[in-house]
């Protein structure tokens, strides 16, 4: 697996939070995640770039080559101020959302989780990080890397257990901390996102009212 972390700050320039679950579709995942049945088209990352930049202003027009019908039923021309794009990677399939804080909510992870595991990254523009795993229901852990003795899930040793993100942690910079912890715990738990398969074009949706 390659050192970086996938997504990351230079993909993602305004922030980010992702979601992995383990033994899903993406299809599943997204559904998971809105909290009902969704109709997802498949956009790229630029193509998402663009519906998140023009929010009320987009229209059929500047996704030229897509299927109006299809981004309409998805939600993506609709203004949303959540977008959610969905793929798979080995075992695991994940979520990412840009700039907003949809998946960032704990009721959001315990959902996707039930039944399997699902692990949470988040960094924001203004450079704070968060962790967060789940395993069938119940969010184990929770917690900014930078300080991984207050550690807010139900069980704080379980993705020490699992990974041994700390060490990783303690053994660089502090300022390296949450990239340090995440590039440990996918490579333990075999969760990534691939460059190139975050740039293809990928399941998504679009979520109103989102917070």
């Amino acid at each position: 697996m390659d050192t970086e972390t996938f997504p990351n700050m230079q993909l993602y320039q305004f922030g980010y939070c992702a979601i992995f679950a383990k033994g899903m579709s993406p299809g599943e995942l997204l559904s998971r995640a809105a909290g009902a049945p969704v109709q997802p088209t498949a956009v790229s990352r630029a193509e998402a770039e663009t519906i998140t930049m023009l929010g009320d202003d987009i229209t059929e027009d500047d996704l030229p080559g897509l299927d109006a019908d299809a981004l309409r039923e998805a939600g993506l021309l609709e203004g949303h101020n959540t977008l959610l794009r969905a793929g798979s990677h080995g075992d695991w399939s994940f979520v990412i959302e840009a700039e907003t804080t949809y998946l960032a909510a704990d009721a959001v992870l315990s959902a996707i989780s039930h039944g399997t595991a699902a692990l949470s990254l988040r960094e924001t523009e203004s450079g704070s990080t968060w962790i967060a795993y789940a395993e069938n229901g119940d969010i184990l852990n929770s917690f900014d890397p930078l300080y991984t003795d207050t550690d807010y899930g139900k069980n704080p040793d379980r993705l020490e257990q699992l990974t041994g993100y700390r060490k990783a942690i303690n053994n660089g910079e502090r300022a390296d901390a949450f990239t340090s912890a995440a590039r440990t715990i996918q490579q333990q738990l075999h969760c990534a996102v691939p460059l190139e398969v975050d740039a293809a074009q990928l399941p998504a949706i679009g979520i109103t009212d989102a917070g």
